[in-house]
């Protein structure tokens, strides 16, 4: 259709049909006092789609009242259907406010992802049973398979019917294409700095408090196929599974100091639990990223599978897990948890609390700004 460059707007007249460009998809980066406003410019250039010409003005006129103000230009020529096309796109707007103009920007961006997600979100996480195993794939391999609000709806439903299931004797989470997962999306935090955030932020929490605690209360075995890279939430929760078998070509990254957040996903227990209190801060404080052979070395990980065996592998260890008695593998499960159950309840619930106040902060707002400014291409 038309560039991401260009507005490709057609316009018909009496004597010849022109083709108007308008500088208008380039992301144009000023300084703003609005960390929303700031976020939308660079959250466009996620669109698998570009919009109809008439939203590409609407954006065009938004953009320039919110940075400029009234458009004091004179009204260029008839012919000019360019200049024309900008003029009354911005004119239009007059004695709006900055602020209003920046709202409107933000929410036509919002309106624009939200109709996206809508029409791809069924597909963005696959269920499957069988023999015994029953599946939940993360597919959204285009965002590194980030967990958006329904993503998280759906891996607590996924559990519930795992959990229900007779026939089902383990559950397994893994990523569909390079990545296992990326975590959170941080579109769910940028739209924290839209009106109603603290509303947002409180329901957010609590989603992901319902979230941990599906995985601690668990009854059946619940395995990691970690086959990439594994970033914030999708690592935590590792400590909460059974078994993580993890291919060679795996990562294991927790970067929330950077991210202005905290710790989650009962990481804060179980992590110096794990693998000893030093390496627990290496990776919740100071952020730092590790191989597959080094999450093995620290007791993260079950086991390190070559990329090139790793679907055959597993699937064979599946098949054997599901096949032993159930009755006995669930009681060894629930004996080797009946101790710990509580705490890790008490720590979701902690951690969550904290978080809640983190994801409205200053901090966690600027640094969702800098990612998404530093992938705005």
């Amino acid at each position: 259709m038309f560039s991401r460059r260009t507005l490709g707007c057609v316009l018909q007249s009496r004597v010849t049909c022109t083709r108007i460009t308008l500088p208008l998809w380039q992301k144009i980066l000023r300084n703003s006092s609005s960390s929303s406003f700031e976020v939308a410019q660079s959250r466009l250039a996620s669109l698998r789609e570009e919009p109809d010409n008439d939203t590409k003005l609407k954006l065009y006129g938004l953009f320039k009242q919110a940075t400029v103000g009234d458009c004091t230009a004179l009204k260029p020529g008839m012919l000019d259907f360019v200049a024309k096309a900008k003029w009354e796109a911005w004119n239009q707007l007059k004695n709006t406010t900055k602020s209003d103009a920046e709202s409107g920007y933000v929410q036509l961006v919002d309106t624009l992802l939200s109709h996206e997600d809508k029409e791809s979100e069924t597909l963005n996480l696959l269920t499957s049973s069988e023999s015994g195993v029953f599946t939940i794939t993360m597919n959204r391999p285009s965002k590194k398979n980030a967990l958006t609000t329904e993503m998280y709806r759906g891996i607590i439903s996924g559990l519930d019917e795992a959990a229900a299931d007779e026939s089902v004797r383990i559950a397994v989470l893994t990523g569909e294409g390079d990545f296992y997962s990326s975590g959170n999306d941080l579109k769910n935090v940028a739209m924290l700095a839209k009106p109603g955030g603290l509303e947002m932020a409180y329901k957010g929490a609590e989603l992901l408090r319902e979230f941990v605690d599906r995985f601690i209360s668990f009854p059946k075995p619940l395995v990691a196929v970690v086959n990439g890279p594994a970033v914030g939430l999708a690592v935590t929760t590792l400590g909460l599974c059974d078994l993580v078998y993890a291919s060679d070509k795996a990562t294991f990254h927790t970067p929330f100091s950077s991210l202005g957040i905290t710790a989650e996903g009962c990481s804060s227990l179980l992590f110096p639990r794990i693998m000893g209190p030093a390496r627990a801060n290496e990776l919740l404080i100071y952020g730092r990223k590790l191989s597959a052979t080094d999450a093995y070395d620290w007791g993260l990980v079950s086991d390190v599978i070559p990329y090139m065996h790793f679907k055959d592998e597993v699937s064979s260890r599946l098949r054997h897990l599901a096949g032993l008695p159930p009755q006995a593998v669930q009681l060894t499960k629930k004996l080797s948890h009946e101790c710990t159950s509580d705490l890790l309840h008490h720590a979701n619930k902690r951690e969550v609390e904290i978080l809640r106040g983190r994801f409205t902060s200053e901090e966690a707002l600027q640094a969702a700004t800098r990612f998404f400014l530093k992938n705005k291409t």
